[in-house]
């Protein structure tokens, strides 16, 4: 039977902390049961300690464009605690703990990604690589093997609850003393990136920093909008052969990459490759694909090229193709034009933001019917179940057709998605002045060729945060201001950064390269490299204004 669990950290439990040289001291069972989390740290909620599980971990790498390639040790502890009152309720949770001496008075939550709440190992390695106690958490689902998707989103407390447990563990295990700080931050992209700002925005000083990427807000429009590429073939009854969309993919990406003055297969520049480049130039290019049999990675013919934005954008699976010869038609460019502009409804006016011009065209993506010889529609998977199971509630993973669904639906669907999930799931609140006033620091990041969640998306957002914040000021006047704690950059960064801010000061001018993401400048700023290969971060209105769209098809803010 569970009970409620009362902190144990005294007397000779202390005497074995501060005596403690190695991880394998603090990785039992017992220590583990001994340091849980005073209940009082989260009234309404029982901790269960028979459900108490430790691991070590010894030598062990991880690499990631979020953090370092390291090698690391760690204890994993697993326990689950229950809501008191509320019926068949039960939230796992699981925290890595660094070796006492590589602890740096640090806590580390990660987010989840797709329809996920926590992505596994994808995150929680960066916390003990920084000397924290790092955390994910099962979101009450049942196991850290079910996602979302399968039962629903049950709260978005739950990311707050992993956040107080884990930075109370932390000072327990380290018998950190209470006049000691404990530094508490955040990390996650995508969905875990929408986590983040729920956070940030509901909860101003649960995290003194937070590293956050390609945040899936506005849920409502993001999730429908995965179709629209659907939609656009089948209004313009065209489903071009992913050969043709390769090809012009990579036509694009070789015009635009010396855009922003250096060569070097990355198109750091869409708003210049936007304003200069004809997508009617590609029109009657020959191509040619090798058969595929389909399972995974970017076409061969990418492999081969070595673009970095493919080989980095490229959807993870695919479906079996046959081998292909032909020429880039003008319905494929009107395809990719329309699908590049973005999504409008029937009177003209614009609905959502669109991706930017340098990336592959994953929710464009057709099928091959080997039988008839012919491409079709091939539904988005992220777009179908979004629709099928959050918004018409059905247990389902994907829409069965798309048949007399119009660009005027799409938007329906979003004004319902918008509305069901308005406080829970469109985490679009402005006003973080409670999370700047206590002192917090933000990193918010999205890559230029995110083929998943529109990076304008990101800009929108914190163009409504300075315009919210700071309403008297001109442009010049509140990006500064803005600048004390909320930064941007197109695209990647890593925890460590936001560590430095926060507990140095080193507030960020612009982002080092990480794997294939290059040095990145801080919006509104943007990389122009010299004739003598120096960046320069310069300021372009023309590339400014290409950001920044009128969703005027809505009757309200979509911030």
């Amino acid at each position: 039977m569970a009970v409620t669990v009362r902190t144990l950290v005294t007397g000779a439990l202390l005497t074995v902390v501060a005596a403690t040289k190695s991880l394998s001291d603090i990785c039992t069972t017992s220590y583990a049961r001994a340091a849980l989390p005073d209940s009082s740290v989260l009234p309404g909620i029982t901790i269960d300690p028979s459900s108490v599980e430790t691991t070590l971990a010894s030598n062990v790498s991880y690499s990631s464009d979020w953090y370092p390639t390291a090698t690391i040790d760690y204890c994993n502890v697993i326990f689950a605690y229950s809501h008191n009152g509320v019926a068949n309720d039960k939230v796992h949770v699981t925290y890595w703990l660094p070796s006492p001496s590589a602890f740096k008075n640090r806590y580390v939550s990660t987010g989840g990604g797709g329809l996920a709440i926590h992505s596994g190992t994808g995150y929680i390695p960066s916390g003990v690589i920084v000397g924290a106690v790092s955390g994910i958490m099962d979101g009450g689902f049942g196991s850290f093997n079910t996602n979302s998707d399968a039962v629903f989103l049950k709260s978005e407390g739950a990311h707050h609850e992993l956040a107080v447990l884990g930075k109370q563990l932390a000072r327990n295990v380290y018998q950190v003393a209470s006049k000691q700080k404990v530094y508490s931050y955040y990390q996650g992209c995508s969905e875990g990136g929408r986590e983040g700002w729920s956070q940030l925005q509901r909860y101003a000083d649960q995290f003194d920093g937070a590293a956050i990427g390609a945040p899936a807000i506005r849920y409502g429009q993001q999730q429908v909008n995965h179709l629209a590429g659907n939609v656009i073939e089948q209004t313009l009854d065209y489903y071009p052969p992913s050969c043709e969309l390769d090809e012009i993919a990579e036509l694009m990406i070789a015009a635009c990459d010396p855009l922003d003055g250096r060569t070097d297969s990355i198109v750091s520049r869409s708003d210049l490759c936007k304003l200069q480049f004809d997508m009617n130039s590609t029109i009657s290019t020959a191509y040619s694909c090798e058969a595929s049999g389909g399972g995974g990675g970017f076409p061969s013919r990418f492999r081969s090229r070595r673009s970095k934005n493919l080989r980095r954008q490229f959807p993870g699976s695919s479906s079996p193709t046959p081998a292909q010869n032909g020429t880039v038609t003008a319905e494929g460019v009107a395809v990719v034009q329309a699908f590049l502009d973005g999504l409008f409804d029937t009177k003209g006016r614009r609905v959502y933001l669109p991706w930017r011009y340098g990336i592959t065209f994953a929710d464009a993506a057709t099928a091959y019917d080997s039988t008839t010889g012919t491409w079709s529609l091939s539904i988005s998977g992220l777009g179908g179940e979004g629709v099928a199971r959050f918004l018409e509630l059905k247990n389902a993973t994907t829409l069965d057709s798309l048949d007399g669904v119009t660009y005027d639906t799409l938007k329906e669907w979003m004004q319902l998605g918008m509305d069901r999930y308005y406080n829970v799931l469109q985490t679009t609140n402005t006003d973080i002045s409670a999370f700047c006033k206590a002192g917090g620091k933000v990193l918010h990041v999205h890559g230029e060729q995110d083929n998943s969640i529109p990076p304008a998306a990101s800009v929108r957002y914190y163009e409504s945060v300075r315009k919210t914040l700071y309403p008297g000021l001109g442009f010049n006047q509140s990006v500064p201001k803005l600048d004390d704690f909320y930064r941007f950059y197109l695209p990647q960064t890593t925890l460590q950064i936001v560590i430095d801010w926060v507990e140095k000061g080193l507030a960020p001018d612009t982002l080092a390269a990480t794997g294939d993401i290059e040095t990145l400048c801080r919006w509104p700023l943007r990389p122009k490299w010299t004739a003598e290969g120096d960046l320069k971060c310069e300021y372009d209105q023309a590339s400014i204004d290409s950001w920044v769209y009128d969703l005027d098809a809505w009757n309200v803010t979509i911030f």
